[in-house]
């Protein structure tokens, strides 16, 4: 696990008092890893001193990251042969994640 710096707890309280939670992701257990109903990302150090976005946040399916693809006239989010349909409302979940996220992580830091 990293050692955060007291602006990067800073950060991780106010994401966790928006109902974000850590969680261990495979093969990520020893990264950042937050989430929210379906929906999480995995954080690293931001150059600010901050934390940021490894890589765009997804949807877990059976606890997993997942990939979006195209499969015929839709979306899913596969992770190994497991599939999830992209719903709108779990696109939407995810837009709103990505959103909230991104937000907590680019505020400035607090006194």
């Amino acid at each position: 696990m990293l050692e955060l710096s007291p602006q990067q707890m800073k950060v991780l309280e106010r994401a966790f008092a928006a109902g974000f939670q850590p969680v261990a992701i495979p093969p990520y257990e020893s990264a950042l890893c937050v989430r929210r109903g379906e929906c999480a990302a995995v954080l690293t150090a931001a150059p600010s001193g901050g934390l940021r976005l490894l890589a765009p946040p997804t949807l877990l399916v059976d606890g997993n990251l997942s990939v979006k693809l195209k499969r015929g006239q839709g979306e899913v989010f596969v992770w190994k042969k497991k599939e999830v349909a992209a719903t709108p409302g779990r696109l939407h979940e995810l837009a709103k994640f990505r959103e909230e996220l991104t937000t907590i992580l680019e505020a400035l830091p607090l006194q």
